[in-house]
């Protein structure tokens, strides 16, 4: 009967060391992994608030609910030189400053209204730091680049054929 509990323990130990590592993990950092950047969480929800002010969500999913803030940080990571990369995040955080100065509080407090004129002035400001208009160029680009290749659109969206596609028998030819 000893050799059945103690088993039944080291089984339990066993268990509880597997899950272990999990309960230890830092909620500090980005939710993905990245080789190149160091992003912490509180910049991966701003990435998805700006995200989603681009492509809200209507009567179709908005940006975070398809994670294209996500493919945003993988792109920029896996894509672009260790410049674009620092000046990237370098923008971010001037974005969240200049928000700060001119609300008051973060870009993830305002109102949707007041999240838009804040892009806005961004995309008409030309006399933006390099930085910042890089990072919203980049933003701007990819969100929309995956937006266009997301499951949601590729099979809700876009009715895709064949690569010869149909067989039309009715094509007017011409002749030679």
């Amino acid at each position: 009967m000893e050799r059945r509990f103690a088993i039944k323990q080291i089984l339990i130990m066993a268990g509880g060391l597997a899950l272990l590592p999990s309960c230890l993990k830092d909620s500090g950092k980005s939710s993905i992994v990245l080789k190149n950047l160091t992003v912490s969480l509180d910049q991966e929800l701003l990435l998805g608030d700006i995200a989603e002010t681009m492509i809200p969500k209507t009567d179709t999913p908005g940006a975070k609910e398809l994670n294209l803030h996500l493919f945003v940080l993988k792109m920029l990571d896996d894509c672009y030189e260790p410049e674009k990369q620092h000046e990237f995040l370098k923008g971010l955080d001037q974005l969240q400053q200049e928000t700060e100065s001119q609300y008051a509080k973060s870009f993830s407090k305002l109102t949707a209204k007041e999240r838009e004129e804040v892009l806005l002035k961004i995309q008409n400001n030309k006399e933006a730091s390099i930085e910042l208009a890089g990072f919203y160029q980049i933003m701007k680009n990819k969100t929309i680049q995956g937006y266009m290749n997301s499951k949601y659109v590729m099979t809700n969206l876009k009715k895709w054929e064949l690569v010869p596609g149909r067989y039309n028998s009715y094509f007017p030819v011409k002749s030679a």
